[in-house]
């Protein structure tokens, strides 16, 4: 079987959405099946044809050059045309047996478009919806005209496709509501693969904290990108009381984003400062020593519709790096970590119940040597890409025997 993957982005960009996609073609391919990659006009806008990257090629698709095709909505448009024309080519060459476009709308609805043109079965990856994006990043408000014409073209792209996948229970119940029947809906969840062994040296993480100048702190951890919805306005905000209660508290925040210059502008505050280290954003190879180097994981998302329904990779890598995860109680972080089984939470914004948490793993390495223990087993056992991507084995087949 030959897999045509339409992606926003691909390496050597960084990102979960980058990872999830590296752990699915792995699995895949591990099924014996091709797979090839197609990204969309987003990824590198000056591309070349293809680009090898770590070993996987990407086929790229140039910026529109239309006049007018950096106006909104135009510019949505053209990017579609754009990725519809590369799609074609890719098609002709590659002659596949699936399409599987991957979120956002902008790669699901030329995937539908040249996929019935060429009689191929399309599938639809719906890893957040475009319409709750937006009101993160400020585009529209939920409700207004743009959210619900946003909503609606994402609908329309559900019932087009010939099958769906969601990442999560949250997005499956959303996108059932819609009218999509349940035989063509699937639900593979984030995973993780090379988890390390358990009791694997840790030195990078010591050599790590020494460099850094936090040898001696209980290290709360954040590693990923920087947006709103993440929470960490929130976080570094509750400083001062989370040192009240855990006085060689140290911050950790490994990435960036477009919350990057916010949360440096807030770590001025001269109380702040010592307490917070700033790394920028890491080569991938680096990340396990930086996971290594934090005790506990924050992930304190805030809670609106998209945490509500999306599942971040952040806790999974986590628990399989053998590190304890502490999650506000949003409905993402409820369908990964079971409260004082496999990880630590705390209610969403809500400043008591943080900082009661965090003092609760720093005076406890019991308490977190068990979290550990008991999550890796989780991951280890219920979360590995060759467990989790099995689902597309059933969609695949489904589809392939209806075209016959």
């Amino acid at each position: 079987m030959k897999v045509l993957h339409v992606l926003d982005h691909s390496l050597p960009l960084q990102s979960g959405y980058v990872y999830r996609t590296l752990g699915i073609l792995r699995a895949q391919r591990g099924f014996g099946w091709e797979t090839r990659h197609l990204t969309s006009p987003r990824n590198n806008p000056s591309a070349t044809p293809s680009e090898t990257v770590d070993g996987w090629e990407f086929l790229r698709t140039p910026a529109p050059t239309l006049p007018g095709a950096k106006l909104p909505i135009l510019r949505e448009f053209a990017e579609m045309a754009a990725t519809a024309k590369r799609l074609r080519q890719a098609v002709a060459a590659e002659r596949p047996d699936i399409i599987h476009a991957h979120s956002p709308l902008l790669n699901a609805l030329p995937a539908i478009r040249v996929g019935r043109a060429a009689g191929i079965p399309v599938v639809y990856e719906v890893r957040a919806l475009w319409e709750d994006a937006a009101v993160d990043l400020g585009h529209s408000k939920e409700g207004d005209l743009r959210y619900r014409a946003t909503r609606a073209a994402d609908t329309y792209a559900l019932k087009r496709a010939d099958g769906v996948v969601a990442i999560c229970r949250g997005l499956k119940d959303d996108i059932a509501a819609r009218g999509i029947p349940a035989d063509r809906l699937a639900v593979v969840p984030n995973a993780v693969d090379n988890i390390p062994p358990l009791d694997a040296d840790r030195g990078a993480g010591r050599r790590m904290r020494a460099q850094l100048g936090i040898a001696d702190k209980f290290v709360l951890g954040f590693i990923g990108s920087f947006y709103h919805y993440e929470g960490l306005v929130f976080l570094l905000q509750a400083m001062p009381e989370l040192l009240k209660a855990v006085p060689n508290l140290h911050v950790l925040l490994v990435g960036g984003g477009p919350e990057d210059q916010k949360l440096r502008a807030l770590a001025e505050d001269p109380a702040l400062k010592p307490a917070v280290t700033f790394t920028g954003r890491v080569p991938h190879a680096q990340v396990p020593g930086y996971y290594q180097a934090v005790d506990l994981l924050a992930c304190p998302r805030l809670k609106m519709r998209l945490t509500d329904l999306v599942t971040p990779l952040k806790p999974l890598e986590s628990m399989a790096q053998g590190v304890a995860v502490l999650v506000s109680d949003v409905g993402g972080h409820r369908e990964l970590v079971e409260h004082n089984r496999t990880g630590l939470m705390f209610q969403a914004q809500n400043l008591p119940s943080l900082v009661a948490e965090v003092a609760r793993a720093a005076s406890s390495p019991t308490l977190r040597q068990q979290l550990v223990a008991t999550a890796y087993d989780h991951v280890r056992l219920e979360r590995s890409w060759e467990a989790c991507a099995q689902p597309y084995r059933a969609l695949y087949d489904r589809l392939l025997a209806a075209r016959r």
